[in-house]
């Protein structure tokens, strides 16, 4: 009875939200709980059909009944038939594609398109690993670019599908395309980027079939290239984008990496996995910052002891003058310190230091003895603020901060992220601030575990 009282109460002060809340906050749900909430109560009944987003995820839907996907696509059928007519901001669908599932997607994709208005649209048919068991290879579904024609959408989306490019294809409405799993030529990405005139943002991951992938483009701003693993010889990469600011490279192996006209770039990413297999690449994506001399924030790993000490480093004059914030992954053996001494020192100008964890699946190689018996110092006139997230509070770790503390004329903040790995579990507990004050630095926060 206690229990009845208390879902009434809770209805009740459901109940009483303006309607324009209760859509809010069923925007945040996947369709299939919002279409639930009709049962709450006659107020209810229509409120899911009003969110200006549908969302249809496959993962989410029971897969103890029988004929699971047929299920899932009678829903998603049922629920654009019974949505009232009202434009939509997000269409997304998940879905575990077979083809004779084909005329469904489609009539999905046209009703969110031509009947809803959408604006961002997000098409993934890979969903996860553990359902690509499930289907065969083969079955692709081929994207209906034609679709688009005329359409309100800015945000393109697709995973796992087939594309064509129409010749006469000129989709001035889109802004932002990420595509993942699709299998693509340089041909292709180049009619892509044509057909796409007002393309402003980029993401290309885990795609295969290029070989001479040039990126050439007056209106984009942001380029995302992630999981190009295992490119031969043939594989590269040219970027010629004027309006560049922001360029992230995940895990991309080609073999020649060019970039012209980089002016505008300000952000720089570059991430691979620290094995010694791969600090060729690493390299040839870090000395594309001699051509891109305005970058203010820069995130990399700390290779740099490496890269210094190579045959061809930067040359001696060569400066990050206008890196501000640098996003560094490390450990702190004297090993680390040197290198990230290193590349302290080619940024004169740095403001704000974010350091995390580097996981290394190789040791670290041995220190030269010439090297190693040098005094580490950070060389840091301007650095303020420093953020060093997963602090397992080790000695390494302690002795950096006390030589930040001892060599950061202008530090006046440094805050650890406390973080215990426990067998399977993980623990991250509550920031700890150092504030230097005129003589010292000062403990504020909650204390370390």
């Amino acid at each position: 009875m206690a229990e009845t009282t208390s879902n009434q109460t809770t209805n009740g002060a459901l109940t009483d939200l303006p309607e324009e809340i209760l859509i809010h906050i069923l925007s945040f749900l996947p369709t299939l709980y919002a279409v639930q909430t009709s049962l709450v109560s006659r107020q209810f009944r229509s409120l899911w059909s009003r969110v200006p987003s549908l969302d249809f995820s496959y993962d989410l839907f029971p897969s103890a009944v029988p004929d699971p996907t047929r299920l899932f696509a009678s829903l998603v059928d049922r629920a654009l038939l019974l949505r009232s007519i009202s434009p939509i901001q997000t269409f997304r669908l998940s879905f575990l594609y077979y083809y004779r599932y084909s005329s469904h997607v489609d009539s999905w994709l046209r009703c969110a398109v031509t009947r809803f208005h959408a604006r961002e649209l997000h098409l993934d048919l890979y969903i996860d690993k553990e359902y690509q068991n499930e289907v065969s290879l083969d079955e692709m579904y081929e994207f209906p670019f034609a679709v688009l024609r005329d359409s309100r959408v800015e945000v393109l989306s697709l995973t796992r599908c087939y594309i064509w490019l129409p010749a006469d294809m000129n989709l001035v409405s889109i802004r932002t395309v990420h595509l993942e799993r699709i299998e693509m030529t340089d041909e292709m990405v180049r009619d892509l980027i044509s057909g796409c005139p007002n393309l402003e943002d980029l993401e290309i991951h885990d795609c295969h079939g290029m070989e001479n992938l040039k990126i050439c483009s007056q209106k984009l701003k942001r380029l995302a290239l992630g999981y190009f693993y295992d490119c031969d010889e043939r594989n590269t990469v040219e970027i010629d984008c004027r309006n560049l600011w922001f360029l992230k490279f995940d895990c991309c192996s080609f073999t020649q990496f060019r970039l012209k006209n980089a002016s505008c770039l300000v952000e720089f990413h570059i991430g691979i996995v620290h094995m010694e297999q791969y600090y060729c690449l690493w390299t040839k994506m870090v000395k594309l910052l001699e051509q891109a001399p305005h970058v203010k924030s820069l995130n990399v790993e700390n290779w740099w002891l490496k890269f210094v000490i190579s045959e061809n480093p930067f040359p001696k004059s060569f400066k990050l003058q206008n890196v501000r914030l640098l996003e560094l992954r490390t450990g702190y053996t004297q090993y680390d310190l040197i290198g990230m001494a290193a590349l302290l020192a080619l940024c004169p100008n740095l403001e704000t230091m974010i350091l995390d964890y580097l996981h290394k699946i190789e040791e670290d190689e041995s220190l030269p003895e010439e090297i190693s018996n040098i005094p580490v110092n950070l060389n840091i006139p301007r650095l303020k603020e420093v953020k060093m997230l997963k602090f397992f509070g080790s000695e390494d770790e302690h002795t950096f901060v006390t030589m930040l503390k001892k060599q950061g004329a202008a530090l006046w903040k440094i805050t650890l992220f406390p973080f215990k790995i426990e067998g399977n579990s993980c623990h991250q507990y509550p920031p700890v601030v150092l504030r230097r004050k005129p003589c010292q630095c000062e403990v504020t926060g909650s204390s370390s575990p």
